[in-house]
C-alpha cells in the first residue's frame, strides 16, 4: 500500500501548464481529455494551481493553492468550484477512484 498520495493530474495558471501523471497513460483518451479540460478551466476561472491526487485509501482529492502575492486568486470561489466539480463529475471521479483502488492498491 502506498505511503503517500499519488498525483493524477494538475494544472497551473501561472505557468499555463497541464500535467497528467504518466502512470495513468493507460486511461481512455476521452477520460484524459475530460480531466485536462476540467483542470485547465478551473485554473483559468479561479487562478492558482489545482492538483487531483489519490490519498492512501484511494480517495480522489482536489488540492488548490495560490502564490502568496496572487491578489486575483479567488479562495472562496475555489472551494465552491471544487464542490461543483465533485457534484457534476461525480461519476467520472468515482470511476477513477475505483480504477486506482483496483489497480494500485492491491
Amino acid at each position: 500500500m502506498p505511503e503517500e498520495s499519488m498525483v493524477l493530474c494538475g494544472a497551473n495558471h501561472y505557468e499555463k501548464k497541464y500535467y497528467l501523471n504518466p502512470e495513468f497513460s493507460s486511461l481512455p483518451e476521452a477520460v484524459k481529455k475530460e480531466l485536462q479540460i476540467m483542470c485547465v478551466l478551473f485554473t483559468e476561472e479561479i487562478g492558482g494551481v489545482l492538483v487531483l491526487q489519490f490519498d492512501e485509501e484511494g480517495n480522489l482529492e482536489f488540492q488548490t493553492s495560490a502564490a502568496e502575492d496572487d491578489a486575483l486568486y479567488d479562495e472562496i470561489g475555489s472551494g465552491l468550484k471544487v464542490r461543483e466539480l465533485q457534484r457534476e463529475k461525480r461519476e467520472l471521479l468515482e470511476s477513477l477512484e475505483l480504477f486506482y483502488q483496483t489497480f494500485y492498491l492491491q
